[in-house]
């Protein structure tokens, strides 16, 4: 395809999109739909989504599949390594060629992807040379690349982890913006928090904007709503990020930043309080155990009414909820109740293994325990059963107690193997975050459903591009895209 070609097929796009169609979207690695989920809410069409877990791709089916059935080409998971554009385009029956058949290219590419490529095999993996086509930690971003070239997209939208900016002394984001501006895009990434943004979880994340140089826009990012003086720990991770961003970068904006103005971020009580009350797991476990995702429990009724956060949980456009919502399962684990609930906020691991001993030294005392029983079967089975096995200098982090007045700290996708991150600040239900809770905090409306089981449905929320963040970068988008129509409706105006 020629750069003459590819012009021509950028610039009939525009006079698409100048018609007044919707920009189509086609979402690689695209998990349940985070940023799909802001994608659509900002008024572009989810045409196609590429995700190799079969469970997310269910979930993302089941929440914007709309007419297909949940068996359909459409709903399928594809491994964007094995899968091509046109493929893809023949998968769902377009009617076009893949050249022509999407405006916005999105990706959330695992960041082992970009591990220590440096400029010269960016360079190799456009097609500058054959150098470094093997090397297998380039493989998705290669993989990538051959998307833009079949697609030629008008934007790109790049989410990753703030580490990608220092992946083995590399600014990967710098080498990223440099390969896509030789491909026809004016480029830029900066950091962004999602707490800025109305979620209530600090969670930063590295965003990589790419726009044709057709359209005649630079990139831009959203204006943060809500103001969070960050933790200590974040402001640290931040400068390890950015120690390898240059001064006179030519791609990387500066953090956005609130102002004065902007609203205090969403705490965590604020977005969970009229959720239910779950006690189950320590009163009767059986019903916890018999209980589905898909089970539908009724809202709390707060005395000083519902939050703003709750109610755009509820009535997020086409997620609405009435009357209860599902995904109310948590984890068993008996031994950690006790702890869960004398935990004060904020409280870590080595407090809470601290906190443990002491409530088992206690039982020791009213047990008439001496240390001549510490070799018998008794003492050790007691320990066991109060206090938790994991050293508290190599697992400082693994337990965290949520403040009610803060937003939360970030999920991940190890939340699929426990959620001791994510410990519930209401010390009366003494447990973990339920699914729709961590759902919550991740800002996925009520309506939005998760396929598989339990383990598999926190997985997805932790990997996923929080909604609302997706949502902010989404709109900026749509009104660059806006601003170019309404710059060709006054330049017909003056011809006429």
């Amino acid at each position: 395809m020629t750069s003459i070609d590819k012009q021509l097929i950028r610039r009939n796009k525009i006079a698409r999109l100048h018609s007044g169609a919707a920009p189509r979207a086609l979402e690689i690695c695209s998990g349940c739909g985070g940023l799909s989920l802001g994608l659509k809410t900002a008024g572009f069409e989810l045409t196609a989504h590429i995700e190799i877990d079969s469970e997310a791709a269910a979930s993302y089916a089941l929440n914007f599949g709309g007419d297909h059935a949940p068996d359909s080409e459409w709903a399928k998971p594809r491994d964007m390594e094995s899968c091509s554009a046109s493929q893809l385009v023949a998968d769902l029956e377009l009617g076009t060629f893949a050249s022509e058949a999407f405006d916005v290219l999105a990706a959330g590419l695992p960041c082992q992807a970009f591990a220590r490529i440096g400029r010269s095999k960016l360079r190799s993996v456009a097609g500058h040379d054959d150098a470094f086509q093997k090397d297998p930690r380039a493989a998705l971003y290669r993989r990538f690349l051959h998307y833009v070239e079949d697609t030629q997209p008008l934007v790109i939208i790049i989410e990753n982890v703030p580490d990608i900016l220092n992946f083995g002394g590399h600014n990967v984001p710098e080498e990223i913006c440099e390969t896509l501006g030789e491909a026809g895009y004016r480029t830029g990434y900066t950091i962004l928090n999602a707490a800025y943004y109305g979620v209530p979880q600090i969670r930063e994340r590295l965003f990589i904007v790419a726009i044709a140089n057709e359209l005649g826009e630079d990139p831009e990012f959203p204006t943060p709503l809500h103001f969070l003086d960050l933790p200590r720990g974040y402001e640290g991770s931040r400068r390890v990020a950015l120690k390898h961003v240059k001064s006179d970068s030519r791609y990387f904006h500066p953090i956005p930043t609130p102002n004065n103005s902007a609203k205090e971020a969403v705490g965590v009580k604020s977005a969970l309080a009229d959720l239910p009350r779950i006690v189950e797991h320590s009163t009767a476990p059986a019903v916890i155990r018999k209980r589905r995702l898909s089970d539908i429990l009724p809202y709390r009724q707060l005395a000083d009414g519902i939050s703003a956060y709750a109610i755009i949980m509820r009535t997020w456009p086409g997620f609405e909820t009435d009357t209860g919502s599902d995904g109310h399962l948590v984890r068993l684990t008996p031994r950690d109740f006790p702890i869960f609930a004398k935990m004060k906020y904020g409280a870590d691991y080595p407090a809470a293994r601290a906190l443990a001993q002491s409530m088992f030294e206690d039982e020791i005392v009213r047990r008439r325990m001496t240390t001549t029983h510490k070799d018998s079967t008794a003492y050790r089975d007691l320990h066991a059963n109060m206090v938790p096995p994991y050293d508290p200098e190599k697992f400082p982090n693994k337990w965290w107690k949520l403040d009610p007045s803060k937003p939360s700290r970030t999920l991940t996708a190890h939340m699929g193997k426990d959620t001791y991150s994510h410990i519930h600040y209401d010390s009366t239900q003494k447990r973990t975050v339920s699914v729709r809770e961590a759902a919550r905090l991740q800002s996925f409306p009520d309506g939005f459903v998760f396929a598989g089981a339990m383990n598999a449905a926190f997985r997805q929320i932790g990997n996923a591009v929080p909604p609302l963040l997706g949502l902010a970068v989404a709109k900026v988008l749509k009104a660059q895209l806006a601003a170019t129509s309404r710059e060709k409706e006054a330049a017909d105006r003056q011809v006429a």
